[in-house]
């Protein structure tokens, strides 16, 4: 592992984290949101 550092492996998985939070927050919303539709649509 020539010319990694342990810091910019600990920032690469910072910010792997933040993704992976995001799109968890971004898949969490929309499919509150389609279940919200759906529910009101057949009331």
């Amino acid at each position: 592992m020539s010319g990694i550092t342990p810091t910019r492996r600990v920032r690469h998985d910072v910010r792997d984290g933040l993704m992976v939070m995001g799109f968890s927050l971004t898949s969490s919303c929309a499919l509150a949101f389609v279940l919200i539709l759906l529910t009101r649509a057949g009331s």
